[in-house]
């Protein structure tokens, strides 16, 4: 194929040289070149294109997936966004009613420990006040067994005045031995 060409080209270079023009070479060179720009388009052309065509392609599917991607990277961050945010106040909320809880027990508590102080207040004035009534109880019991005793003893003895107040005054003394 190249010779045809290259011997068209030669004829017409000769041509040129003799100083006429030569119209046949022209023309068969034409013709060549036609056959020539068939075959590369047919053998070259097409293929090369194809090939662009499909790269473009690939290139323009490659840079749709990466915005496709993309974007669904901005979807998921503004979710993690979302459940941080949500996670946050979740943390907030449960340290709230922590505090709340908190407070609530430390007053249960102070409540209790103020009623059990006041119980066993109570309990020891009653206590205190049982303890009086038996010792006042005791002690009209044995002034009572005093008087009874000094009484008798009065009784059998008939005594002048002196010897009445030195009894008592005796006997005063030996009850206020016994307690």
């Amino acid at each position: 194929m190249f010779t045809i060409f290259a011997l068209g080209a030669a004829g017409a270079g000769e041509a040129a040289a003799e100083g006429h023009f030569n119209g046949g070479d022209i023309i068969f060179q034409l013709v060549a070149f036609l056959i020539l720009l068939a075959l590369l388009r047919k053998f070259a052309w097409t293929p090369i294109m194809n090939i662009m065509k499909e790269r473009a392609d690939h290139i323009s599917n490659e840079i749709s997936g990466a915005e496709q991607k993309n974007l669904e990277a901005g979807k998921l961050i503004e979710e993690q966004r979302v459940l941080l945010k949500q996670a946050r106040q979740e943390a907030q909320s449960l340290i709230e009613n922590a505090k709340k809880i908190g407070e609530q027990q430390k007053e249960e508590i102070i409540t209790t420990a103020r009623n059990e102080a006041i119980r066993l207040k109570e309990s020891a004035r009653k206590e205190i006040e049982q303890e009086k009534d038996q010792a006042v109880a005791a002690l009209r019991d044995q002034v009572a067994s005093l008087s009874v005793m000094i009484a008798s003893k009065v009784i059998e003895k008939e005594l002048n005045e002196q010897a009445q107040e030195k009894l008592i005054s005796d006997y005063l003394k030996e009850a206020g031995d016994n307690r």
